[in-house]
């Protein structure tokens, strides 16, 4: 379900009398208002005084004003017009922190942090799959946590041959180490969403399985792997490569891949090692 959340609620003390942005129903808002909840989601980054960290949808702001006490600068990309000109009202005088406004899918991030930073967000379920890939694009950020849906986060964490094992999977394991650290009722958001969420933490490999520049055509081609699931490898191959049975069974065979196994068998190590092999 299309769902983006964002945080808010939470921010202690007496509520504020100012009229806050009305919850934008195009943006799937869902305000996380669960002290506890927040301050294990900053927990699992683990930021320090001399990080850099980039939080996607801060919303109201309860994980920007924790995250403004743990980090070194915090730059803060928020979609919404109006909840971004109350953040950078509210922080004007903190010269740590950078609230903008834009679509996180066009912003540059490298641009504005550097090569070395955190990333954090409650992501919108509808978007979450380019997200997750921006943040896997090189150079990775040293840690990102990201606040999904949960059926997601267990595809994000899926192993092969299971029944969450799928093109997502296979695409985050060959750059990334994965943990779902966290379970979110959906109780503790403001309006409730109708699905539960994850909270999952990534960490670059340190010798990632596919390269750079080689990982916008490895996903395109497990995509398409995966849109063959039913069909046994060798067939699957034959249609997404237009290769012959000959040829798909003697790459296979090379690639240590049973031509008779599907899709949902193959590791992401095996997809790496055939992908490398075409």
């Amino acid at each position: 379900m299309a769902r983006e959340l964002r945080q808010g609620a939470a921010e202690g003390g007496a509520p504020r009398r100012s009229r806050r942005p009305p919850v934008l129903k195009k943006y799937g808002q869902h305000f996380l208002s669960d002290p506890g909840i927040l301050e294990g989601i900053v927990n699992a980054l683990g930021p320090t005084s001399t990080d850099t960290v980039v939080e996607i949808g801060p919303g109201r702001g309860s994980l920007t004003e924790i995250l403004l006490e743990r980090s070194g600068r915090l730059i803060a990309v928020e979609i919404d017009r109006a909840l971004t000109e109350d953040l950078q009202k509210k922080y004007r005088d903190r010269s740590n922190v950078q609230i903008l406004q834009g679509d996180v899918l066009e912003t540059d991030l490298h641009a504005l942090a550097g090569q070395d930073f955190l990333l954090i967000g409650n992501v919108p379920y509808y978007i979450t799959t380019p997200i997750v890939f921006k943040a896997l694009d090189a150079p990775i950020p040293r840690r990102s946590v990201f606040l999904v849906q949960r059926e997601v986060a267990d595809r994000m964490v899926a192993k092969e041959d299971t029944e969450s094992y799928g093109a997502l999977s296979v695409n985050v394991a060959v750059v990334a180490n994965t943990e779902q650290v966290m379970s979110v009722p959906a109780s503790a958001f403001k309006p409730p969403p109708k699905v539960e969420s994850s909270v999952i933490r990534l960490t670059p490999r340190a010798a990632p399985l596919v390269a750079a520049d080689s990982l916008a055509g490895f996903r395109t081609f497990v995509q398409a792997a995966f849109g063959q699931r039913r069909k046994q490898m060798q067939r699957a191959l034959r249609t997404v490569r237009g290769i012959s049975a000959e040829e798909a069974r003697a790459v296979l065979d090379r690639a240590g891949i049973d031509p008779a196994a599907r899709p949902e068998v193959v590791s992401p190590e095996g997809f790496a090692r055939l992908y490398g092999l075409l």
